[in-house]
């Protein structure tokens, strides 16, 4: 797994096995998606599918351009998605889906030897939706861009070897910050952003989380209201919380809105 940006001007992941590439989410334009994955040593003259997981601009802003890149490239997205990505692209720039496959909450699918599964998340889009990913004995879990953690979420996630997880905003630095009030509303809200209090919650139940992940990646931080050692700290505190006889050892890192990770090996 290399997680090339994540974060509100863009978010895109490449996940690679000996015979599958694949994308999850296309925010960042061609030049910017190809340079970073040069920075990570990944020269992809086949890509296999770019997977969508819903229709804001910093997960769609470069489907277009990345599909003139791979011609051939399969886009998984469920319906809602597609029809809300139809109306805001330009028409020059949809009639090169060319390659549409519909996906559906619930329903696995495979891209190569990659197995998919997508599942409903609460976040003001048509049909959004987070995903696990397993080949090889190794299940990762990306679960960005949604307001709470719903049971079902949860239940999912379980498993993980990896889990790629939204801690977008500190509560209090939000309350203070910049933004108008409306959009602190809709961020703190149900179907907005995970916040720092929210993941470290999740982290200490371990009713909620099982603790198996090796890595926690902490996704999708605002930079007006967050801060990653803000966040990290936040999440490592965490895991004092937790019962003597659930304790788990994991390493955290942070994904960038500017630079890629280096790869991750499952």
């Amino acid at each position: 797994m290399s997680i090339l940006a994540s974060g509100s001007s863009g978010n895109c992941t490449l996940l690679e096995t000996q015979t599958t590439r694949l994308l999850v989410d296309a925010g960042l334009s061609k030049r910017e998606t190809l340079r970073r994955l040069a920075l990570n040593e990944h020269s992809i003259g086949h890509l296999d599918g770019i997977v969508i997981s819903h229709e804001h601009s910093d997960h769609i802003g470069g489907l277009a351009a990345l599909i003139s890149q791979w011609r051939d490239v399969t886009v998984y997205l469920n319906a809602a998605t597609h029809a809300e990505v139809l109306r805001i692209l330009p028409e020059r720039q949809t009639k090169r889906m060319q390659r549409v496959e519909f996906i559906q909450a619930g329903q696995k699918f495979a891209v190569g030897d990659i197995d998919v599964a997508p599942f409903i998340i609460p976040h003001d889009a048509a049909d959004p939706l987070g995903f696990t990913f397993s080949s090889g004995g190794a299940k990762l879990g990306v679960v960005t861009d949604l307001g709470y953690l719903p049971s079902l979420v949860k239940e999912r996630i379980r498993d993980c070897d990896a889990l790629v997880l939204e801690s977008n905003h500190d509560l209090e630095m939000l309350k203070v910050g910049p933004y108008p009030w409306h959009i602190k509303q809709r961020v703190m809200s149900r179907t907005g952003h995970l916040s720092n209090e929210t993941v470290s919650q999740f982290l200490a139940d371990p009713e909620g989380f099982d603790g198996r992940s090796r890595y926690i990646v902490l996704a999708h931080l605002s930079e007006n209201n967050n801060n990653p050692d803000v966040a990290q700290i936040s999440a490592e505190e965490a895991l004092n919380r937790r019962p003597s006889g659930c304790a788990f050892l994991c390493q955290f890192l942070i994904a960038s809105q500017y630079q890629p990770l280096p790869p991750i090996q499952l």
